[in-house]
């Protein structure tokens, strides 16, 4: 008899003891009417949550061995978190992530694992569009086609964590020693042969959304740090240009000068003090942008060097 692949599941949990079942039935469902001929392990990383999805996953996971847990000391993020979750997976095929709202649905697998079947060992969804505010779609493309331009290898616009990747791919991933993973710039970044599907990411129905402001810009701001140092040139090339200027507007004031007392003989005026303010919270503010910009960069290599686990794993639960 022919071993069944095994497919692996992927979902980062934290605080959602509302959408946790829901999601393990809507996998489990469809390994049990459309991909039967496929195994499957769904592999649940809680993130230190304070509310009863530990409880839950629990439960889960007494009933149906099919179902593992990675439990978290503390939370350190989902990022890291799911991508310590792929470091276990032992798939032959893994689906990074399905977020436990089921706002990247899981009926869409099928399809991706059609494609993978045809020869792709990566199978990313594309965020066609986004039940959410229309000014943070904005600012998500946008953000997308940024990094896109910026980087040395191509990163698909509108596609997040919800992919399929081959083993290949997998063990290419472990590879990669870093401390704060990008792991979609990452993926990308294998360059294996790739192709997306259209989807329509659904507002979450349960539950509150844990991600806020400041780690959609932490994201943002690694995927930058991680994967172009543009940044670091437009503030050379931006500290050139602002000297240059600088140089021509001193030359510009002392022919004016001398236009005015040597040649016209008028006395040399003062130059107004609020101008000379502006100028100068003007040239601190680009100053410190740049050095901030410098800093990023330094932090990044700073918490690389310093080489701290991705994760803390504080229990496993039906992993062998």
């Amino acid at each position: 008899m022919t071993k069944k692949k095994l497919v692996s599941i992927i979902t980062p949990v934290y605080n959602e003891e509302d959408n946790i079942r829901d999601c393990y039935n809507a996998v489990k469902k469809i390994f049990a009417t459309e991909l039967t001929d496929y195994d499957y392990e769904h592999i649940f990383a809680d993130n230190a949550s304070t509310d009863k999805s530990l409880q839950v996953l629990r439960e889960i996971a007494d009933i149906d061995h099919s179902v593992k847990v990675i439990v978290n000391s503390r939370n350190f993020g989902a990022s890291r978190s799911s991508f310590n979750c792929l470091l276990s997976a032992e798939g032959d095929v893994v689906v990074y992530t399905i977020a436990a709202d089921l706002q990247d649905p899981p009926e869409l697998i099928p399809a991706f694992i059609k494609k993978w079947e045809e020869g792709y060992q990566i199978v990313y969804g594309i965020r066609e569009t986004r039940e959410e505010r229309r000014v943070l779609t904005f600012l998500r493309k946008r953000y997308y086609r940024m990094i896109r331009s910026f980087s040395e290898f191509e990163i698909p616009n509108d596609a997040g964590d919800f992919q399929l990747l081959d083993k290949i791919v997998v063990e290419n991933l472990r590879k990669f020693d870093d401390y704060f993973p990008y792991v979609r710039g990452l993926i990308a970044q294998t360059g294996f042969d790739s192709i997306g599907i259209k989807y329509n990411h659904l507002k979450r129905k349960k539950g509150e959304a844990k991600g806020n402001l400041f780690a959609l810009v932490d994201l943002g701001i690694n995927g930058i740090v991680s994967f172009t140092n543009i940044p670091l040139r437009v503030a050379m090339i931006s500290g050139f240009i602002i000297s240059i200027l600088s140089i021509l507007f001193g030359f510009i004031q002392l022919t004016l000068w001398i236009i005015n007392t040597v040649i016209y003989g008028k006395e040399a005026t003062t130059p107004g003090l609020a101008t000379l303010v502006l100028g100068m919270f003007f040239f601190f503010g680009i100053i410190l942008f740049f050095i901030g910009i410098l800093g990023e960069y330094v932090g990044a290599i700073h918490a690389q060097v310093r080489k701290g686990p991705i994760v803390i794993v504080k229990e496993k639960i039906n992993f062998e």
